[in-house]
């Protein structure tokens, strides 16, 4: 716990170092922080900071900068967000989002948090719910298929599906037919769900050709919402802060190609509320100490469906970065629900 003295000045350092990017020291934190104390008596407190782990000293500087634990305080207690520059930042952005295709959105949303933020703008595709209009079979060879998934949308997937005997163009056909008009509708974990109860009632060998368009099908839908689209990823290079540290640089770097961090940051924030930020070094989801992420779920017709964030250094704007994710977030919703 601080006094009110200690977290004023924790407040002023952390807002300087976020404007100026050096370390701080005592005179510049005099000035900033509005308090008449005397050098002596903010050198103190900033020793009491820094042994609480929330500053620290870079090097041989007499300043000091923010850690990670410094910044989750700032953030979650002292934060004040103020509303963007633009007079109308939310017809500016409107105008960007058209809502003719939903890839398209997602790569115009992510394009645009990087565009506003000057750092990395990363969302998840709308999840799909799985529900599949008309499926069906196409022999291709020996133990070899195609399996034809149509959406409600319209939307077609195909999958190539191995399985472990031959199967002839009538029992292909006859799988397609009794899909199509016991299950055609559901989605693909209530498909399951009811081959699992209905199985034993089923011939084995039209059974197992089910359970493995099921096992297709939920690939695909796997796949789907797996899709995240990532705008952005050199301005890192020009973040002082970071081009420092090549390694990191490419670290990071590997980071979005890969896109399976990214995922697990994004379907954590999906299952929550507004906007968060996660700051680097202090758990899993963001493994890098110099990186910060601030992310939103948006919705259609009130429901979550994807997740949008920034990703930056640690030394970002928190505030104004909270404004661009929470606005972009409620208009990619918006432009997703009109089509």
């Amino acid at each position: 716990m601080l006094d009110d003295r200690a977290r004023t000045l924790l407040k002023a350092l952390v807002e300087r170092y976020i404007a100026d990017g050096t370390p701080v020291g005592s005179r510049t934190l005099s000035r900033a922080s509005g308090l008449d104390l005397s050098p002596a008596t903010i050198r103190n407190v900033m020793a009491d900071l820094e042994e609480a782990g929330l500053i620290a000293s870079p090097h041989t500087s007499a300043g000091r900068v923010p850690t990670a634990r410094g910044y989750r305080l700032f953030v979650d207690t002292m934060l004040t967000v103020r509303p963007l520059d633009a007079a109308q930042p939310d017809a500016e952005v409107a105008a960007l989002l058209q809502p003719d295709q939903p890839q398209r959105v997602i790569t115009q949303a992510a394009s645009l948090l990087s565009n506003l933020s000057h750092f990395v703008g990363v969302v998840s595709a709308p999840r799909k719910a799985g529900v599949f209009r008309h499926i069906e079979f196409l022999r291709l060879g020996e133990k070899r298929m195609l399996v034809i998934l149509v959406a409600p949308d319209g939307d077609v997937q195909n999958r190539v599906i191995f399985t472990a005997r031959d199967y002839t163009a009538s029992e292909l056909q006859e799988a397609t037919n009794f899909l199509n008009a016991h299950y055609a509708g559901l989605t693909i974990d209530e498909v399951r769900a009811r081959l699992k109860s209905e199985i034993d009632a089923l011939r084995g060998e039209i059974a197992t050709l089910m359970q493995a368009a099921v096992d297709a099908g939920s690939e695909v839908m796997q796949e789907s919402s797996d899709n995240v689209v990532v705008s952005g990823e050199r301005n890192l290079l020009g973040v002082s802060d970071l081009a420092d540290d090549m390694g990191s640089l490419r670290r990071m770097f590997d980071l979005f190609e890969q896109k399976t961090e990214l995922m697990r940051l994004l379907e954590v924030s999906s299952r929550a509320e507004g906007v968060r930020i996660f700051i680097g070094g202090e758990s899993q989801v963001v493994p890098y100490e110099s990186l910060s992420v601030v992310t939103a779920p948006y919705e259609v017709d009130g429901r979550v469906v994807g997740t949008l964030g920034v990703i930056g250094p640690t030394r970002m704007p928190y505030d104004r970065m909270i404004q661009i994710v929470d606005i972009t977030a409620r208009l990619v919703g918006h432009a997703l629900s009109q089509k």
